[in-house]
């Protein structure tokens, strides 16, 4: 039988500990380089900030309830997910606000943005069908099938329903840049935040979500590029605000 002496034994250490000391951050040595090095994180957090920053200013002053916000034309609801054949919660307390505008008399059409890029996912109908169940006439309920981010919905309702003015609902993490995108886009925007939400893990990962979106949203706005699909200009607003005139 082999055995090994102790005196003889090697212990090597695994390679990734070995290459440990070459990952670590070097430092600047001198005062002058971590001032430096200070200087640049600093920078970067400004920087990272900047779209955040945008988003609040440029909607601060255009947010309000269902009760106070500005009579308009038309109100415009973001999809927000279906559950099976019904409205997520969130999409649900979104489309409670439209149709209590709608009853106040604060708007006169909805123009109802989301997602139906495949057969069996259809949003806007969803929430067509939740709207007349709430007293919506479905002659004042108007359908935008491509709405497949807040970029494409905003410019979809100029450009193609010819939008120029509308109160946005959508929740409080996200009407900030719904309102900001919308105004880029060319439409005067109005936030409405839903109520009634559930203060849960959806909805901090929501907020979460919202400060790297103010990054896309700021691209968005500057290079302002087409929506992934645009089509023909569709009468659909003008004639439901026919119908109710």
């Amino acid at each position: 039988m082999l055995q090994l002496r102790p005196d003889r034994l090697r212990l090597r250490r695994p390679r990734l500990l070995r290459l440990l000391p070459l990952l670590k951050p070097r430092l600047p040595r001198t005062r002058t380089g971590q001032r430096r090095t200070v200087q640049a994180v600093m920078l970067g957090c400004v920087l990272a900030l900047l779209p955040s920053t945008w988003l609040f200013l440029a909607a601060d002053d255009r947010l309000g309830t269902v009760r106070d916000v500005p009579r308009t034309d038309v109100a415009m609801v973001f999809g927000a997910g279906l559950r099976g054949e019904r409205p997520s919660p969130y999409l649900a307390h979104r489309l409670d606000a439209a149709a209590e505008l709608y009853r106040s008399g604060r708007v006169e059409v909805v123009l109802v943005t989301g997602d139906n890029s495949r057969e069996d996912y259809d949003e806007p109908d969803t929430m067509r069908t939740y709207l007349t169940e709430r007293g919506v006439p479905d002659r004042r309920i108007v359908s935008d099938y491509a709405g497949f981010d807040t970029w494409d919905s905003c410019l979809r309702a100029k450009k193609i329903f010819g939008v120029d003015e509308a109160v946005l609902i959508s929740q409080g993490f996200h009407i900030r840049r719904a309102v900001a995108l919308c105004e880029e886009a060319g439409v005067t925007s109005y936030g409405v935040p839903a109520q009634g939400d559930r203060r849960d893990g959806v909805w901090y990962y929501g907020a979460v979500r919202e400060l790297f979106a103010a990054s896309k949203a700021a691209t968005e706005a500057v290079f302002e590029p087409d929506p992934r699909f645009l089509g023909p200009e569709e009468p659909g607003v003008s004639q439901a605000l026919a119908t109710a005139r």
